[in-house]
């Protein structure tokens, strides 16, 4: 067997480490090349893999650095991108955020089309924020599914337009892996310094993995390719969901509980109801995780195999057992309150634009219920509606959204009266006249429902969920309006939102929020 060479962008990051680990002893491996953006990261890293040392190549500096680029992946056979700026990171540093995650990408993507002999293949790690906020009228969701970036996320609307370009990209190989929500080792740490535990709906679907699951995907996905045991027509040109498991399936109001679980707390001790946005956080159930985890075989650890492993590993949570909860609320949860990124900051400070996009304004936010028995709560059998609902029901029978045509179809069939399909319950058209069946890379021209055009591949608009508007050029979001003739963006955009809302947000040149009235 030869051995390969790969390139490992963010490996420092919560899921890079565990990935770099993982593919280290791969004896198959003769040399894994890392960026980073600092050596602190590299340095704890390398410490921890020190056996491994003489198969590392470390490069420092910036993935929108195309000198750099280009001599980190020269020669190489795998380009794994793990590179982001996530939140709160991305919330306060927003330039961060669109130099790694959409410039970085576009530097990195054009590196490897320059390349025409021995052209590495592309792992390009996406996220489960590009579906935007999801409630218990369409928990689940797969790919394919519209694009719903939630309002004032630089997080996520970065992250969508840097794998559009890896899907319109001419590489010859590459996939997206959209990565769900993920459990990491020192999460705790990392998540009570910074309001954005706020920002998670009690109600919102989660389905989580952890840096573990996530390891054992990628270097599954490395070992069946190198061996001949995978199946490119497969997996080389799609996009996934980087699935949980069904076991994995919660909602924010569980997440939360399961960690005050280990110092022998609940939820309902630490946190009030107007502490959590109420919409516009990011997350979901996969209809369609099986499809990667039938090719790799990855899911094992699950949301509480994660929490229980945790509590064994740290003793030391467990003398939260014996300190009054009142004061660890006081001295942990409510300092966070004040800090810039915690919805009750933004009411305080008169934040309208952010109390509209999370709440539906300062007035909602008021109106909350004062005590948790007004409150409904899925997993204790009450719909946003305070309709009776089998929540265990719902967990295990996934539901999916109207596509506008049959996605389950080969995709050498599909044909140019689907696009024209689509195009139109987009409140667009399908410019194109010529389009030979089953083409799902041929690129074609859109116009949508505002007449603006745009090029891009079938496969992108309708396998990948991309539809052109605002958010693709501008820090802005226009949903409200484009769904009033929008079929496709309706039928989820309309779960949280009023069908009278005729908000605009955007940030300006500063990354201050606003919002205004289409129509006044």
């Amino acid at each position: 067997m030869n051995k390969i060479k790969i390139t490992l962008t963010g490996a420092s990051g919560n899921m890079g480490e565990r990935i770099f680990a993982y593919l280290l002893p791969e004896e198959y491996i003769e040399e894994i090349r890392i960026l980073d953006h600092d050596k602190k990261g590299t340095k704890k890293i390398l410490k921890a893999n020190k056996k491994y040392r003489n198969k590392v190549k470390v490069f420092v500096g910036s993935l929108a650095n195309k000198k750099i680029v280009k001599e980190l992946i020269k020669d190489t056979d795998y380009v794994i991108n793990l590179a982001a700026a996530i939140p709160p990171e991305s919330d306060k540093h927003p330039d961060h955020a669109i130099e790694v995650n959409e410039i970085g990408v576009k530097v990195l993507v054009e590196a490897i089309e320059e390349i025409k002999e021995h052209q590495p293949k592309l792992i390009h790690t996406s996220t489960v924020g590009l579906y935007g906020d999801r409630c218990d009228k369409h928990l689940y969701g797969e790919v394919g599914d519209p694009l719903l970036i939630s309002p004032f996320d630089i997080y996520a609307l970065t992250k969508m337009r840097g794998e559009f370009m890896v899907l319109e990209s001419s590489i010859t190989n590459w996939a997206v892996i959209r990565q769900t929500a993920m459990l990491y080792d020192k999460m705790l740490a990392k998540n009570i310094d910074d309001g954005l535990m706020f920002h998670t709906c009690v109600n919102s679907p989660l389905e989580w993995s952890t840096a573990r699951t996530s390891a054992t995907l990628y270097r599954n996905i490395i070992r069946a390719d190198v061996k001949g045991e995978l199946n490119t027509d497969n997996f080389w040109k799609h996009c996934f969901n980087l699935t949980g498991g069904e076991k994995s399936r919660i909602i924010g109001f569980e997440t939360m509980e399961l960690g005050f679980k280990m110092i022998g707390a609940n939820f309902f001790q630490f946190f009030e109801p107007n502490y959590n946005a109420t919409r516009n956080f990011h997350g979901l159930w996969y209809s369609d995780g099986d499809k990667l985890d039938n090719l790799f075989h990855y899911v094992g650890e699950n949301a509480y195999d994660f929490w229980d492993k945790v509590a064994k590993d740290h003793k030391l949570f467990s003398l939260g057992r014996i300190v009054p909860k009142k004061l660890l609320k006081a001295f942990i949860i409510k300092p966070l309150l004040k800090d810039d990124n915690a919805p009750m900051y933004w009411y305080k400070h008169k934040d309208e634009a952010r109390m509209v996009a999370y709440f539906g304004g300062s007035k909602k936010y008021e109106e909350l219920p004062k005590k948790w028995d007004g409150f409904n709560i899925l997993c204790k059998g009450r719909d946003l509606d305070g309709n009776s609902v089998d929540y265990e029901y719902l967990r295990t029978h996934p539901t999916r959204l109207n596509h506008f045509f049959d996605i389950d179809k080969p995709r050498t069939e599909l044909s140019i009266d689907d696009l024209r399909k689509v195009a139109e319950a987009h409140g667009g058209k399908l410019i194109t006249k010529e389009f030979k069946m089953g083409d799902i890379f041929k690129k074609v021209e859109w116009e949508t429902q505002d007449g603006e055009r745009f090029i891009a591949s079938p496969h992108t608009v309708l396998y990948c969920g991309h539809w052109y508007n605002v958010s693709y050029k501008e820090h802005a979001w226009d949903f409200d309006r484009l769904s009033k003739k929008d079929k496709i963006y309706a039928q989820v955009w309309y779960d949280r939102h009023e069908q009278n809302e005729d908000n605009y947000y955007y940030f300006d040149d500063k990354f201050n929020a606003h919002y205004k009235k289409i129509r006044e």
